[in-house]
């Protein structure tokens, strides 16, 4: 059997990115980051860990994989990663009544914000 031991990211600046992903998701550094390459993992508990990798590939804006933070606290969270450093997308895709918001990290990257509250 097999599970899901990190979710991988590519980033143009590592270190900005980490700083990001660390303090939306109260993740640490596995082991020490090097300017091309980081491991977070959650602080306390079991969880798949994201890691970053350095890249100059453009980011793409229907992403095919993509992390989806679930929250049942969904306005807070979206202003909370917002000032972070998140932007918000012109996500032309939503459906009638969605359940999430879509955003970018520092680097572009989409990612979704689920409101489990939603039904």
């Amino acid at each position: 059997m097999v599970h899901i031991g990190s979710v991988v990211m590519g980033a143009s600046d590592v270190r900005r990115a980490a700083a990001f992903w660390k303090a939306a998701l109260g993740y640490v550094e596995r082991e020490p980051q090097a300017d091309d390459w980081v491991v977070l993992v959650p602080a306390e508990g079991p969880g798949a860990g994201v890691s970053l990798g350095r890249s100059d590939a453009p980011v793409q804006e229907v992403p095919r994989v993509h992390l989806d933070l679930y929250t049942d606290e969904q306005d807070a969270e979206v202003a909370r990663l917002l000032a972070l450093g998140a932007t918000e997308t012109d996500w032309k895709l939503y459906p009638e009544d969605p359940d999430f918001v879509v955003l970018a990290d520092t680097e572009g990257n989409r990612f979704c914000v689920i409101d489990t509250t939603h039904g």
